[in-house]
């Protein structure tokens, strides 16, 4: 089979699983010979590829000139201009089905999400690690015939931070560490009181920042900026290319199941990732982290763990399940991998 030179690469969302697609993309620019990308996404992950040498982006706008099955019809139009030789559908959705309905000349193949393998791990059948969505998305290049080794650990490189941004990164001769508090869901949260008790310990030794989006998250975050010092909220303060780049000079990022973690990973900085409801065995961790790094709820007084594999379903006694999870763990490893007289 001849190998194609030019990819199209599907996948619109959500920020964490688009993120994880970078070790696959940056394996296959490097280790093939003369092959482009063209990754089709939403407009406001188009930075996360900017660095990768090969890759081009084209967005997609789903509320307006490719809403609906019409536009979905017009896109397939506009993406057959490009003139690509593959399909890499790394989404496997409805939309993803219609497009490659509407391209059916061209050869697709499309990622095997594990959706048995992970209703049984959610149905608690079987407890064991699945595949890595990032292993999932390598196997589709590979069934394009193209080399992809995720061993050699590929990352982007760091950013190089503007003055303003330079300002909060390694103040006072200390280290920096990032803190994304927030998830998509609540049973995925570790309890805010709970993680401002960490924050106020840490900022005896390390510079904090604080990650979020949203009105109700900034107003939150904004709150414990102004409690303690060495801390610093950026959350409604910057654009997303500029979140990038101080988040890929961080010495370390703590997030929960949540796309902050892959943003940080897919840079190489240090994940340690907190986990309530969902589990890392479905496949979500942050990529090529040390399992050392990740602190999951005790499953001794919450059995039922992972509950669902998004976060979106639990029982109600299990909504702050990350509370097992003490406080003083989660400084003691930030401690152990950022040790304070590294600096």
């Amino acid at each position: 089979m001849q190998k194609p030179k030019h990819i199209l690469v599907f996948r619109f969302s959500a920020m964490g699983d688009v993120a994880m697609t970078v070790p696959a993309l940056l394996s296959v620019v490097r280790d093939n010979e003369n092959v482009k990308l063209t990754v089709v996404t939403r407009a406001f992950f188009k930075p996360i590829f900017v660095d990768i040498p090969n890759v081009t982006v084209f967005t997609v706008d789903f509320k307006g000139k490719h809403k609906g099955v019409v536009g979905l019809f017009n896109l397939s139009r506009e993406l057959l201009k490009l003139e690509f030789d593959a399909i890499a559908d790394l989404h496997n959705v409805l939309r993803t089905k219609l497009l490659k309905l509407f391209l059916l000349t061209k050869k697709a193949v499309t990622i095997d999400k594990g959706r048995r393998e992970k209703k049984a791990l959610v149905t608690g059948r079987v407890f064991e690690q699945l595949k890595h969505t990032t292993q999932r998305y390598a196997e589709v290049f590979q069934k394009l015939g193209l080399v992809v080794d995720l061993s050699k650990g590929l990352t982007l490189p760091r950013v190089e931070l503007n003055a303003t941004l330079s300002t909060i990164i390694n103040k006072n001769n200390k280290l920096t560490i990032g803190i994304a508090p927030f998830a998509a869901h609540r049973g995925k949260m570790y309890p805010l009181e709970l993680m401002e008790e960490v924050i106020e310990k840490l900022t005896r030794d390390y510079n904090i920042i604080l990650f979020g989006g949203g009105k109700e998250e900034t107003k939150a975050l904004t709150t414990i900026e102004n409690k303690y010092n060495n801390t610093i909220s950026v959350a409604g303060k910057l654009s997303f290319k500029d979140e990038l780049a101080l988040i890929s000079n961080l010495d370390a990022m703590v997030s929960m199941d949540s796309g902050n973690g892959h943003l940080a990973a897919m840079y190489g900085v240090k994940v340690i990732s907190i986990w309530g409801v969902t589990h890392p065995y479905a496949g979500f961790a942050p990529f090529n982290q040390p399992e050392s790094y990740i602190l999951t709820a005790d499953r001794t007084k919450f059995p039922l763990i992972p509950t669902s594999v998004y976060g979106n379903k639990y029982p109600e006694d299990y909504e702050n399940a990350s509370a097992s999870i003490s406080p003083k763990e989660i400084i003691k490893l930030i401690n152990k991998i950022c040790p304070i007289d590294s600096v």
